[in-house]
């Protein structure tokens, strides 16, 4: 993200982001519900769920509020607002700051379908408008 004098939260590892992804889907949830969601298809249990979460309350991504003798996690970062500033991030550090090249590598790189290139070319109609 750009030093716009926001505090944005800190980077935000793979495991967090796993997640953040749960609490974007529905919140705010117990980590017992957040491990329900993860723990079996990344082999965690809830003290790992619960590290997690503790980070990211840390970092700034994640609040916590008191329910019974439990915590409820709820995100203060928006998904699109971190896709946002991700996004930024990786473009500005793999292709100086421009668009173009990153497509351009994606393109050469077969990664593009032809459902990809009909956005893209739809998105680009949008803009010039």
């Amino acid at each position: 993200m750009a030093d716009d004098g926001e505090s944005a939260p800190e980077r935000i590892s793979e495991a967090e982001l796993a997640v953040m992804e749960v609490l974007w889907d529905k919140n705010p949830l117990a980590a017992s519900d957040v491990c329900d969601k993860v723990c079996t298809e990344r082999d965690w249990s809830i003290p790992t769920v619960k590290t997690l979460l503790g980070r990211l309350v840390s970092k700034g991504a994640v609040e916590t509020a008191p329910d019974g003798r439990r915590f409820l996690y709820s995100p203060l970062v928006e998904r699109s607002e971190y896709v946002g500033s991700e996004s930024r991030r990786l473009v500005d550090r793999l292709f100086g700051g421009r668009a173009a090249p990153l497509i351009a590598h994606l393109a050469e790189a077969e990664a593009l379908t032809d459902e990809d290139l009909s956005e893209i070319e739809r998105l680009l109609r949008e803009l010039r408008k």
